[in-house]
Formats: C-alpha cells, structure tokens, sequence
C-alpha cells in the first residue's frame, strides 16, 4: 500500500504532541521536522477535520490531541490524510478483450481481487490495531525515557529558548 508523505508527517506530529505541555503551533511542529509550514498546516487541518487534534487559538495556541493517544488508532490518521477510500479498486478486466468472461459467470471477485482484498484487510487491521500510544512506548523504548519529555521542552520553548515565551508546545514525542 502507499501512502502519501502527509501520513508519516501527521503520524510523527501526533506522536510529539503527546509531550508538549501546551498547544503547539504548526510552524513549531514544521520547524521541529523541517517541513514546509504550509505542507504541514494541510496535515494538521486533516487531522483537525477528522477530530483527532484541535486548534487552540490566541497567542499561545497551536493543536492539541483531542483525545488520549491510547485512542487514537494509526488508520484514524491513515484515514484522516489520505481517506477512506479503498487502496485497490477492481475493474473486472476479466470481463474485457476477446476472451472476456460474461459477466453473468461473474459471480464472485476474481482471485486478484480477493488477494488484495485480503491484503488491505489484513493491512488496515494492523493500522488499527497499533496506536498513537504505541508509537509513543517505541520511542522511549527505543530512544530513551528523556526523549519526548526533551521535544516537549524544545515545543514549548520560545525563539531564544525560555520555556515560558514564545512559540508555545503541545503534548509530543521527540525521536518520532
């Protein structure tokens, strides 16, 4: 299956706002993965869509998660991005060409629609079964118990690097 770059930017943002301790502003979340702050405001406005974060506005506002990682699944963001929609779409070419089979002997999807079928299944059952919250545990896990607690500082940090002005943070996981 391929997804498009806003997924792994959408995945990386949700996993990071896990340890901000405030709002955290797309740019700060563009700037934290050097992305373009417009590419990345389309991947928050999806997950804003979705419900999955909320924009928080004033002057120390930015996106929050709008429910805890744990409950938030990789295919709601999977889903948020790049849609519903399924990634193969059979067009019964068995059923074209000289050879076609008429379509009344078409009783049920043909084998390569039936593999893909259950290869999408089996794929969209895994993205639901893994969470925000697991990314989040890999990434201590992998990266140390200091790593997000360190983004979230660096979220909420302003310009100069005082913790208490400037760009605001939200709940995030660094090394993600």
């Amino acid at each position: 299956m391929k997804l498009s770059g806003g997924v792994e930017w959408a995945l990386h943002c949700c996993v990071v706002l896990t340890a901000a301790s405030r709002p955290v502003p797309a740019a700060r979340l563009a700037e934290l993965h050097d992305v373009s702050p417009s590419y990345l405001a389309k991947q928050m406005q999806a997950l804003s869509r979705a419900g999955l974060v909320r924009s928080v506005q004033g002057k120390t506002g930015g996106y929050v998660l709008t429910r805890p990682a744990a409950e938030i699944a990789l295919l709601d963001v999977v889903q948020a991005v790049d849609g519903p929609e399924p990634a193969f779409v059979c067009t019964e070419i068995r059923q074209r060409g000289p050879l076609a089979t008429p379509p009344e002997k078409c009783t049920r999807p043909c084998p390569v629609a039936r593999a893909m079928g259950a290869a999408e299944a089996a794929w969209r059952a895994s993205l639901a079964g893994t969470t925000v919250a697991d990314l989040v545990a890999t990434v201590e896990d992998e990266s140390g118990p200091d790593a997000l607690p360190g983004v979230g500082s660096w979220l909420t940090a302003g310009p100069d690097g005082d913790a208490r002005g400037g760009v605001t943070g939200g709940r995030g996981a660094g090394g993600a």
